[in-house]
């Protein structure tokens, strides 16, 4: 043979032979030269990571076996993929995407529908006009709407025009824990120069600063500050500021000072535009009885509509077995089986318990009895019953073994206080919204 080039080429023809046409197109047909050493050292070219990673792991021995068969001897095989070129994602002509399908959370790649036109349009006009158009915008909508591509698209689009703004984006559980870092290590001017001196402030989750007496006093400062200097602020939450329970009034008028924009669930049209457009980016020929059936059948989040699309090419490109309605309905089975909300623990909402009193899991847990434990301990009896309709022998144990009594007397303190504290019946609202969002 004249060159490396037909021996890859007769290499790949005796692997076909082995392999169904969909497993040798995504894994062996682009395979590329790179280097033929020492008569018996190969290196070939792969696209990308997960490419490389199947070959690596399934199909080396039937590749080391095909270049013997075509050389008469042994070869050692290595695999590389090529450096990247620069990311589309800095040219605005163009539209960033990954092997896998996945897409950069731009203004190009969003797709509007009736139910996110509103919100998409302020995210716009905002990402046009950092602090002259509506300062702060206040998104909110359901888990899997788009509240986090709109964001993400906001900061792409005004690094693109000021990249000279020192942009900050963060979820609200970043904020907290950065300021309780900064106050453990004595640090907190360091803090506060991070998140004060932002041009652009981006927080998602907001929900999550529900209750959190010190995160709230501090990124009121920080809301404060940033809004007098003329610096945009733009927040995600799962509901509307006045459904946030425990949200001091004074952060809650704030959050309503500029616009608030919600995302409802998308319509049919927009849900078969948001599977055409992932089946588009995975190369993947979906017929339009397969796209109507998965639009009517996922209707609530989006990232439902762009998991099925993946798992059809998941069962496509390892399998072979094409895109029709039977496979659509097994993948619609297995992407609400996965995507069911995982069994809400003890610890997650012990965890949330702690973090809306300011004390730790471990305190919780434990036997100290000063005030702040104590009450959180009571709390934390309270929504563990309440979620999870435990026994109180069985709440017991999870607070090292306490007996029966205890857990009653906890149970009917908080019962009794519910009923006559507002601020705390608010409280565990919003701990158990958190614990289930």
């Amino acid at each position: 043979m004249d060159s490396f080039n037909d021996v890859l080429d007769a290499v790949k023809l005796y692997c076909k032979d082995y392999l169904v046409d969909a497993t040798y197109n995504l894994y062996i047909e682009g395979l590329q030269p790179m280097s033929f050493e020492d008569s018996n050292h190969v290196v070939l070219s792969v696209r990308n990571d997960f490419i490389c990673k199947i070959v690596r792991d399934r199909y080396i021995p039937l590749l080391k076996e095909a270049f013997k068969a075509v050389l008469g001897f042994e070869v050692n095989l290595d695999l590389v993929v090529p450096a990247l070129p620069a990311t589309p994602a800095n040219d605005p002509d163009k539209v960033a995407t990954l092997p896998s399908g996945r897409y950069d959370f731009t203004f190009e790649n969003f797709i509007q529908g009736s139910s996110n036109r509103f919100a998409y349009a302020a995210a716009q006009a905002v990402a046009a006009n950092p602090s002259g158009a509506y300062n702060p915008l206040f998104i909110y909508g359901n888990s899997g709407l788009g509240k986090t591509h709109l964001l993400n698209a906001i900061q792409i689009e005004i690094r693109r025009n000021h990249p000279d703004f020192n942009i900050v984006y963060v979820n609200c559980e970043k904020f907290t824990s950065d300021l309780i870092t900064a106050i453990r290590m004595g640090n907190t001017e360091e803090f506060r120069q991070k998140y004060r001196k932002a041009d652009l402030l981006l927080v998602d989750d907001i929900q999550f600063i529900a209750g959190k007496e010190s995160t709230q006093e501090e990124f009121f400062h920080t809301f404060n500050n940033l809004h007098t200097e003329g610096k945009q602020i733009v927040l995600a939450c799962d509901r509307p500021a006045k459904e946030i329970k425990t949200l001091d009034d004074r952060l809650r008028t704030r959050f309503e000072w500029g616009l608030t924009a919600d995302i409802q669930p998308p319509d049919f049209e927009t849900r078969v535009a948001i599977i055409k457009r992932k089946a588009e980016l995975l190369n993947m020929d979906l017929p339009d009885e397969v796209v109507e059936y998965i639009a009517n059948n996922l209707k609530n989040n989006i990232r439902q509509l762009e998991g099925a699309v993946k798992k059809l090419n998941a069962y496509y490109m390892l399998e072979g077995i094409s895109p029709v309605i039977g496979v659509a309905q097994n993948a619609i089975r297995d992407i609400l089986s996965e995507t069911q909300p995982v069994p809400i623990t003890v610890e997650k909402i012990i965890s949330e318990v702690a973090r809306t009193y300011s004390v730790s899991a471990a305190d919780i847990r434990s036997t100290k009895r000063n005030a702040a434990v104590a009450a959180a301990r009571r709390t934390a009896v309270y929504v563990i019953r309440e979620i999870t309709g435990m026994s109180m022998e069985e709440i017991g144990k999870e607070f090292g073994g306490r007996d029966h009594s205890t857990i009653v007397y906890s149970m009917k303190v908080m019962n009794r206080d519910i009923q006559t504290d507002t601020r705390l019946r608010e409280t565990v609202d919003d701990i158990i919204k958190n614990v289930r969002s």
